[in-house]
Protein backbone atom coordinates (compact mmCIF):
# COMPACT_ATOMS: atom_id res chain seq x y z
CA UNK A 1 0.00 0.00 0.00
CA UNK A 2 1.18 3.37 -0.88
CA UNK A 3 1.17 6.20 1.19
CA UNK A 4 1.08 9.91 0.09
CA UNK A 5 3.32 12.57 1.55
CA UNK A 6 1.16 15.57 3.61
CA UNK A 7 0.43 17.28 6.26
CA UNK A 8 -2.43 15.43 8.39
CA UNK A 9 -5.30 18.22 9.87
CA UNK A 10 -3.92 17.46 13.40
CA UNK A 11 -0.40 18.32 12.72
CA UNK A 12 -1.76 22.03 11.05
CA UNK A 13 -3.60 23.03 14.15
CA UNK A 14 -0.90 22.02 16.09
CA UNK A 15 1.54 24.00 14.42
CA UNK A 16 -1.11 27.18 14.08
CA UNK A 17 -1.64 26.84 18.12
CA UNK A 18 2.32 27.19 18.83
CA UNK A 19 2.31 30.04 16.54
CA UNK A 20 -0.97 31.49 18.39
CA UNK A 21 0.68 31.48 21.49
CA UNK A 22 4.08 32.70 20.39
CA UNK A 23 1.61 35.76 18.80
CA UNK A 24 0.36 36.06 22.50
CA UNK A 25 3.39 36.20 24.33
CA UNK A 26 5.97 38.43 22.13
CA UNK A 27 2.51 40.96 21.21
CA UNK A 28 2.20 42.86 24.26
CA UNK A 29 6.39 43.33 24.49
CA UNK A 30 5.89 44.89 20.86
CA UNK A 31 3.07 47.01 21.89
CA UNK A 32 4.80 48.77 24.65
CA UNK A 33 8.87 48.79 22.94
CA UNK A 34 6.01 50.72 20.11
CA UNK A 35 4.79 53.04 22.68
CA UNK A 36 8.06 53.60 24.14
CA UNK A 37 9.59 54.51 20.99
CA UNK A 38 6.80 56.98 20.41
CA UNK A 39 7.74 58.76 23.40
CA UNK A 40 11.37 58.86 22.83
CA UNK A 41 10.06 60.26 19.53
CA UNK A 42 7.98 63.32 21.13
CA UNK A 43 11.08 64.11 23.56
CA UNK A 44 13.20 64.39 20.71
CA UNK A 45 10.94 65.97 18.62
CA UNK A 46 10.10 68.82 21.14
CA UNK A 47 13.59 69.56 22.46
CA UNK A 48 14.40 70.14 18.64
CA UNK A 49 11.68 72.06 17.86
CA UNK A 50 12.05 74.31 21.30
CA UNK A 51 15.80 74.86 20.26
CA UNK A 52 14.98 75.58 16.65
CA UNK A 53 12.43 78.36 17.87
CA UNK A 54 15.33 79.80 20.27
CA UNK A 55 17.72 79.96 17.41
CA UNK A 56 15.21 81.57 15.03
CA UNK A 57 14.85 84.51 17.50
CA UNK A 58 18.54 84.93 18.21
CA UNK A 59 18.94 84.47 14.32
CA UNK A 60 16.39 86.83 13.07
CA UNK A 61 16.46 89.07 15.39
CA UNK A 62 12.68 88.55 15.98
CA UNK A 63 10.24 87.41 19.44
CA UNK A 64 9.33 84.42 18.81
CA UNK A 65 6.38 83.30 20.95
CA UNK A 66 6.24 79.55 22.59
CA UNK A 67 2.24 78.08 23.14
CA UNK A 68 2.73 74.94 24.99
CA UNK A 69 -1.22 73.58 24.88
CA UNK A 70 -2.25 70.56 26.81
CA UNK A 71 -5.74 69.93 26.15
CA UNK A 72 -4.79 70.40 22.07
CA UNK A 73 -1.64 68.30 22.65
CA UNK A 74 0.50 70.71 20.63
CA UNK A 75 3.51 72.81 20.81
CA UNK A 76 3.59 75.73 18.39
CA UNK A 77 5.84 78.56 17.69
CA UNK A 78 5.22 82.25 16.28
CA UNK A 79 7.32 84.96 15.00
CA UNK A 80 6.69 88.75 14.61
CA UNK A 81 7.47 87.97 10.77
CA UNK A 82 4.23 88.00 9.22
CA UNK A 83 3.12 84.49 7.96
CA UNK A 84 5.72 81.90 10.22
CA UNK A 85 3.97 79.96 12.12
CA UNK A 86 4.47 76.40 13.12
CA UNK A 87 3.11 73.50 15.13
CA UNK A 88 4.14 70.36 16.69
CA UNK A 89 1.55 67.66 17.35
CA UNK A 90 2.47 65.09 19.99
CA UNK A 91 1.84 61.17 18.01
CA UNK A 92 -0.97 59.10 18.93
CA UNK A 93 -0.61 57.78 22.68
CA UNK A 94 1.57 60.24 23.78
CA UNK A 95 -0.09 63.33 26.05
CA UNK A 96 1.37 66.32 27.44
CA UNK A 97 0.97 66.44 30.92
CA UNK A 98 2.49 69.02 32.87
CA UNK A 99 4.24 72.28 31.98
CA UNK A 100 6.01 74.94 33.64
CA UNK A 101 5.39 77.86 33.84
CA UNK A 102 2.22 77.61 33.74
CA UNK A 103 1.22 80.80 31.39
CA UNK A 104 -0.58 80.97 27.96
CA UNK A 105 2.56 81.84 26.06
CA UNK A 106 6.22 82.04 26.27
CA UNK A 107 7.83 84.88 24.67
CA UNK A 108 11.78 84.38 23.75
CA UNK A 109 13.13 87.78 22.83
CA UNK A 110 16.64 87.93 20.62
CA UNK A 111 19.62 88.24 22.35
CA UNK A 112 17.20 87.80 26.15
CA UNK A 113 17.68 85.55 29.03
CA UNK A 114 16.26 81.99 28.02
CA UNK A 115 12.99 81.41 30.66
CA UNK A 116 13.09 77.91 32.46
CA UNK A 117 10.67 75.66 30.85
CA UNK A 118 9.85 72.43 31.64
CA UNK A 119 7.36 70.18 29.38
CA UNK A 120 6.21 66.54 30.79
CA UNK A 121 5.27 64.25 28.22
CA UNK A 122 3.59 60.86 29.50
CA UNK A 123 2.59 57.87 27.01
CA UNK A 124 -0.26 55.85 27.22
CA UNK A 125 1.07 53.07 29.45
CA UNK A 126 2.35 55.50 32.07
CA UNK A 127 6.02 56.15 31.12
CA UNK A 128 7.33 60.04 31.65
CA UNK A 129 9.88 62.04 30.18
CA UNK A 130 10.70 65.55 30.40
CA UNK A 131 11.85 68.27 28.36
CA UNK A 132 13.44 71.28 30.30
CA UNK A 133 15.30 74.51 29.04
CA UNK A 134 18.36 75.32 31.40
CA UNK A 135 18.03 79.32 31.32
CA UNK A 136 22.10 79.57 31.60
CA UNK A 137 23.11 77.35 29.04
CA UNK A 138 19.74 77.87 26.76
CA UNK A 139 19.76 74.24 25.58
CA UNK A 140 16.86 71.68 26.28
CA UNK A 141 17.46 68.38 28.08
CA UNK A 142 16.24 64.97 28.24
CA UNK A 143 15.06 63.62 30.96
CA UNK A 144 13.56 60.25 32.41
CA UNK A 145 12.12 61.30 36.09
CA UNK A 146 13.62 59.17 38.71
CA UNK A 147 16.67 58.45 36.52
CA UNK A 148 19.67 59.96 38.09
CA UNK A 149 21.78 61.87 35.99
CA UNK A 150 25.02 60.25 35.80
Amino acid sequence: MRREGGVTLIEMLIVITIISLMVGITFPAVTSGVDSLRLVSAADSTATFLNSAMNRADRRQRVMEITLSKPENTVTARSSEAGYERTLTMPAGVKITAVKPDVPHIYLYPGGAIPRLYVELTNSRGAKKTVSVDPITGAPEIQTPGEEEK
